[in-house]
């Protein structure tokens, strides 16, 4: 390359590379801008008092806010279903369109307008009504025509949105068949197999069985018994799931018991029937709502335990709270920090919390109305106050050989607790288990 041609082409070149450089620190703005989606409702959820859904061919439904809790009015009275109004509530108080269609339309008949298929009036504290209009839908099916009353703008929608307000009175309406408060519950019963078991709670607000007899329940089977019966709701999907069909099948079933729950507002039940058609379905009648409804089949079936399948099986209480002193056969071992002692003597923590861990364990296979035997263990613990924050809680137990087996009585308690061999011989290794500590040697 000839000398010249060579300087030229490095002219270029760093001319080029300053213009690089420049639009990089001086990059060319973005004129483009996409526009923001056209806003038809923008209010305050909390202010809407009112609301009144139309479809063509349907009854109306109306909601009315009453002091903080939503009732449907029409077309009949009845509860709301808090949370599916407060989805309502909230996509209608801020609604965007897809964009604007026309600014002033000949004729709203070109968009479904002139009757809308749906009208939702929204009206707030103070007596602002708005009202939405829903026509056909878009050529492509993909949206619907809408429009504000008393503005002429005509929007398209999302197909969604229209679903979203397209709510009958079983949607809205509150399913539950039960209406108590479950942080406020303070006692269940239950009537089925010709037997009446009832749970209140106590002190310590565990629950226990009060009836047939006061027993130790099992708070974790107790609790899905609330669950289930909280959770009891109107099928509304069904194919007999309208009134007179119900009521026929609630009628002509076997009825498998009943259950009741109260709490501060006072107590109310649920009767429960099996259906004698080939489908077997449960029918309910709640005192808390009008009418009998078919239920999902859990509730039924929670009738169908006794007294023995909520009782505690768990010998011991304390769990996992902390255990401060352990006495066995008149040997007392107490913690002290991280060492535990007896006598004056150090025992090695391992050996002890091997003990612990076994009591922790230790289950009835089933229950003794009448424990005997000769004692063979003679246990007790006081735990919850070293970590837990609870107040001392003593427990005594003493476990009896019966023959080839072993029998665990609580003290106070009249029943026994029948334990499979095994474990008390796994527990009874375990106490031999227990060890001194042994000095470390000085060097």
């Amino acid at each position: 390359m000839k000398p010249g041609g060579l300087i030229t082409a490095i002219g270029a070149l760093i001319v080029l590379g300053g213009l690089v450089w420049w639009f990089n620190k001086h990059p060319t703005a973005d004129t483009k801008k996409t526009p923001d989606a056209p806003k038809l409702i923008s209010l305050d959820a909390k202010q809407i008092e009112d609301i009144r859904l139309a479809k063509s061919g349907a009854d109306p439904v109306e909601l009315a806010n009453l002091a903080g809790t939503w009732t449907i009015t029409k077309p009949s009275a009845m509860a709301a279903d808090q949370d599916a109004v407060n989805m309502l509530t909230g996509s209608l108080a801020t609604l965007n369109a897809d964009r604007l269609i026309d600014e002033h339309p000949g004729n709203l008949s070109d968009f479904g307008l002139t009757t809308p298929m749906e009208e939702i009036d929204v009206t707030l504290k103070g007596g602002k009504t708005t009202k939405l209009l829903l026509g056909s839908d878009t050529p492509a099916s993909t949206g619907v025509y809408a429009k504000i009353d008393g503005d002429p703008k005509v929007y398209t929608v999302p197909s969604f949105t229209k679903a979203s307000f397209d709510k009958t009175v079983n949607d809205l309406r509150d399913k539950r068949l039960l209406t108590f408060n479950q942080d406020k519950l303070t006692a269940v019963s239950i009537t089925g197999k010709g037997q009446t078991v009832e749970f209140g709670k106590n002190a310590q607000g565990d629950w226990q069985i009060t009836k047939p007899k006061p027993l130790r329940a099992d708070s974790l089977q107790v609790d899905d018994l609330v669950r289930k019966l909280k959770d009891a709701k109107m099928d509304l999907t069904s194919a007999k799931s309208d009134d007179k069909e119900a009521a026929a099948q609630f009628a002509s079933g076997e009825k498998l018991g009943s259950v009741s729950v109260t709490d501060n507002t006072g107590t109310q039940t649920i009767e429960i029937h099996k259906s004698k058609d080939k489908d077997g379905g449960y029918y309910a009648k709640s005192s808390a709502v009008a009418g009998i409804y078919k239920v999902a089949g859990e509730i039924g079936d929670a009738l169908g335990k006794g007294a023995d399948d909520y009782r505690n099986k768990k010998v011991f209480d304390f769990g996992f709270n902390e255990v401060s002193k352990l006495e066995i056969n008149g040997t007392a071992y107490e913690k002290s920090g991280d060492k535990w002692k007896s006598g004056g003597a150090d025992y090695e923590a391992g050996s002890i919390q091997t003990v612990i861990d076994k009591l922790r364990d230790l289950a009835a296979s089933k229950f003794s109305d009448k424990p005997g035997g000769t004692q063979a263990l003679s246990i007790a613990v006081i735990s919850g106050a070293v970590t837990s924050g609870d107040k001392h809680r003593l427990e005594k137990v003493t476990i009896n050989k019966d023959g080839a087996g072993y029998d665990a009585q609580r003290d106070g308690e009249p029943a026994g607790y029948v334990i499979e061999a095994k474990d008390v011989d796994e527990l009874q290794k375990a106490v031999s288990g227990i060890k001194k500590e042994i000095p470390a040697q000085k060097k």
